[in-house]
Formats: structure tokens, C-alpha cells, sequence
């Protein structure tokens, strides 16, 4: 059975941050909140946590639309091909915040990840909890949303009912307070223009 944590929104309590921290450090799985609905995920260096969600969700890693969350912007680069400053802007302004924005993958990014496209989404979420796990563990996690049980169109958004149905399938859940309805808004930044691909939560500010 995987270890419930609850950790306090606004003050993040180190030690249980640093609990998560050595379960993703050991190929763990994790569910968190963020800033819009609560994610499942891994530390990017395991490829052994990557298969187990997507094996649990049914689908090769590949075609499992996996975003990467970052604790700040900086942690981004090493990621994405060269940022310009037109794209460097609109991050600046809407990070953090509940946004998955398209960019293209640099060589960093596991092949376990690739898409046919060479993209990536990038979150940084507004949340305190889940950014400073991503700082303690100094990679990004790989990360999807989790999906209500019996309806694959909601999330799931009550800690107490996630820690129910995934206490035997994760390492570990975050009970950071009820996570929010809504998803991120995606924007696509790969093109001449943004595109929004789904709006969400966020409102973009170009």
C-alpha cells in the first residue's frame, strides 16, 4: 500500500516533501496536487515509473500525452530547443499558472517520450506543494492527469477518494486540499502564433 502524505498548501512542511522526494528518487510513483486537477507522476530519469503509468492507463508512454512540470522557469531550458524571446515572454507572464504550453523537445527528453511531433507540454503550477518537490528532486516529473474512475471525461479532485482508489497502485498520495474541475488551458507554441489547443483554467496573457 503506497504512503498517504498531508501536506499544508501554503506552508509545505520539509520533511514530508522530502518523503515524497526519496520514493521518486527510488522509481515512485506520485499523485500530487497542482494548480488545476491532481496529477500522477515520476521522476523523469525512471523509465521504470514511466511504463508502470502507462501501463496502468493502457497506452504506450509515447502516445500517454505525459507533460513535464517544472519547478521555474530556468529548469525549462535544458528541455525545450532554444528559447526566443518571444516564447521566453509569454512563459515569464503566465508561469505559474494552470497552463500546458506545446514546445519543442530538445535531446534531453527521453525517447521513452517522444511523439512523432519531437514536442513536449510544460507545466509550472501554481502550487507550493508540488514545485518544491520538483526543486528538492532537481528533474522534472513526468505527469498526467487523474481521471475519475468511472468517467474518463472527469477528474478527480477529492484527496480522500484518490487516496481510496490509487492507494494500491501508487507509491505515494499528496492530500494538499481539494484539487480544481477544470484542467489546464494547452497553448501551442510551436507555430508562428499561440494556438490555443484547449481552454482551461488559464486565461493567456500575451
Amino acid at each position: 500500500m503506497g504512503l498517504l502524505l498531508h501536506i499544508h498548501p501554503q506552508t509545505p512542511d520539509e520533511r514530508q516533501i522530502l518523503k515524497a522526494v526519496r520514493i521518486l528518487e527510488n522509481n515512485g510513483v506520485a499523485i500530487y496536487p497542482t494548480d488545476s486537477v491532481y496529477g500522477m507522476g515520476c521522476s523523469i530519469l525512471s523509465k521504470e515509473a514511466m511504463e508502470r503509468i502507462a501501463l496502468y492507463k493502457g497506452i504506450k508512454p509515447n502516445e500517454a500525452e505525459f507533460s513535464l512540470l517544472f519547478g521555474d522557469i530556468e529548469q525549462i531550458v535544458d528541455y525545450i530547443k532554444p528559447l526566443t524571446k518571444d516564447i521566453f515572454r509569454i512563459l515569464k507572464r503566465n508561469l505559474p499558472g494552470p497552463f500546458t504550453f506545446i514546445l519543442p523537445a530538445s535531446k534531453r527528453i527521453p525517447k521513452l517520450l517522444e511523439n512523432k511531433r519531437k514536442t513536449i507540454g510544460i507545466r509550472i503550477p501554481d502550487n507550493n506543494i508540488v514545485r518544491e518537490i520538483v526543486r528538492k528532486l532537481g528533474y522534472p516529473l513526468v505527469n498526467t492527469s487523474v481521471k475519475a474512475e468511472d468517467n474518463v471525461q472527469e477528474y478527480q479532485t477529492d484527496p480522500s477518494l484518490i487516496w481510496e482508489r490509487y492507494k494500491n497502485i501508487v507509491d505515494v498520495v499528496i492530500d494538499g486540499g481539494m484539487g480544481n474541475l477544470q484542467p489546464t488551458t494547452v497553448v501551442d507554441l510551436t507555430g508562428d502564433e499561440p494556438e490555443i489547443i484547449r481552454q482551461g483554467i488559464g486565461e493567456l496573457v500575451l
